[in-house]
């Protein structure tokens, strides 16, 4: 399983960004997870293979929306009114395999497939 994230880069705050992984073939749920400096890989975003559940940390809900389009095989994070505190590197990940359509877990355990991350950095 590969996959590839895109679309970091440098933004000021207040600006909006749109990050994207290819993951093709992949009918998974799908999280975005993102480590600032100093801290620990947290919880970001996460969508179900089908698309009709999504889940967000607290941090971004309201401002971050995930999405997916399976046919093209790829999930997009679009971040609105981004914050300085959002500057992190940004990483999608692929959960495991799991028969519930509904299944959208948060815990990193449940991902055993991750792309190299894309740096996301908000200035104030």
């Amino acid at each position: 399983v590969q996959l590839q994230a895109s679309g970091g880069g440098l933004v000021q705050a207040g600006d909006s960004l749109r990050l994207s992984c290819t993951a093709l073939g992949l009918k998974r749920a799908m999280g975005w997870f993102r480590q600032a400096p100093g801290k620990e890989r947290e919880f970001v975003a996460v969508i179900s293979r089908i698309g009709h559940m999504t889940s967000y940390s607290d941090s971004v809900k309201g401002r971050f929306t995930i999405s997916r389009d399976n046919a093209k095989g790829t999930v997009d994070l679009l971040m609105n009114t981004l914050k300085p505190e959002d500057t992190a590197v940004y990483y999608c990940a692929a959960a495991y395999a799991n028969p519930s359509s509904g299944y959208i877990p948060s815990q990193q355990g449940s991902y055993p497939y991750w792309g190299k991350g894309t740096q996301v950095t908000v200035s104030s």
